[in-house]
């Protein structure tokens, strides 16, 4: 018994350690974005203040001015979010589209250079947005995209195709043959057999693919500044930058206007987490 006992004492130490380190860990990622949320409720000498004030005076002044309210010009956010929305669902929808056909050619057919292509798009990816937003500029401004949604949207999709291809094909490798084989024996056409038996059992990983897309086109800052000007092309990362002048930043407005980025990010995310549960051809076929 006694050993017994020592045993579950262990063991119930372990997991307590286990559960407290995953905690800390949270925390320290956490806690950038809720002193985000904070700041946006503060004033601004609480939050420029030294040491720090550790028991806030909740305000709704940063978004009554941010809203044109308090007396000042406020920030068009609704804009800056439509425009977000255009230039990220349009480019997400492109992009898994072109991805999911191009992971599934790389997973299911044999053609020449396959694996060097497959190398080409992922070392394209590794390239950093910064580098090419001069090059992008010069060529965007000869053909007149310059300021418009067509320009970053393009932009985006070639930044996410090749994650997109890369995690499709992924998963679609996971699918066995036999699959599409038996659905062709049963009659379906290959068009068929994909959209009604193998897509089913990888749209998980097509989820997946579509929030990291979405994501990162909803976030992107570096060249969205560079290839916007006006009030009708900007996003709202780009937006933020309304809130800082020659000598001053307007911390609790940018702080407002972030906590309004987050939030449709945090609801696309709650409402697909089942999708990115990968539990995709277990038992799905037998010998």
């Amino acid at each position: 018994m006694n050993r017994n006992q020592t045993h579950r004492s262990r063991r119930w130490i372990l997991k307590s350690l286990h559960l407290l380190g995953l905690f800390l860990i949270m925390a320290v990622i956490c806690i950038p974005g809720l002193w985000i949320v904070l700041n946006s409720f503060r004033p601004t000498v609480e939050i420029m203040a030294k040491p720090p004030v550790w028991t806030p005076t909740f305000t709704l002044d940063h978004y009554r001015a941010m809203f044109g309210g308090a007396g000042e010009g406020g920030v068009p956010v609704f804009q800056y979010f439509r425009n977000s929305l255009i230039v990220s669902v349009a480019s997400t929808v492109i992009a898994i589209l072109i991805g999911m056909g191009g992971g599934y050619a790389f997973a299911r057919y044999r053609f020449r250079f396959k694996n060097g292509y497959f190398v080409g798009l992922m070392l394209f990816r590794a390239v950093p947005g910064v580098a090419l937003s001069l090059p992008l500029f010069i060529v965007f401004a000869l053909v007149g995209l310059i300021d418009t949604h067509i320009g970053l949207i393009l932009v985006y999709v070639a930044m996410n195709v090749p994650f997109t291809i890369w995690l499709t094909d992924g998963f679609f490798r996971q699918i066995p043959k036999e699959f599409h084989e038996a659905a062709e024996i049963d009659g379906c056409t290959r068009w068929q057999a994909f959209w009604k038996v193998e897509f089913p059992v990888a749209r998980s990983g097509v989820a997946a693919a579509a929030i990291f897309a979405f994501l990162t086109s909803w976030n992107e800052f570096a060249l969205a500044s560079q290839l916007t000007r006006s009030v009708g092309s900007k996003t709202m990362p780009v937006g933020l930058l309304d809130f800082t002048a020659e000598f001053t930043i307007n911390w609790g407005g940018m702080c407002a206007l972030a906590v309004l980025m987050i939030l449709p990010a945090l609801i696309l995310t709650f409402l697909v987490q089942k999708h990115l549960i990968a539990g995709l051809t277990f038992g799905g076929v037998k010998g």
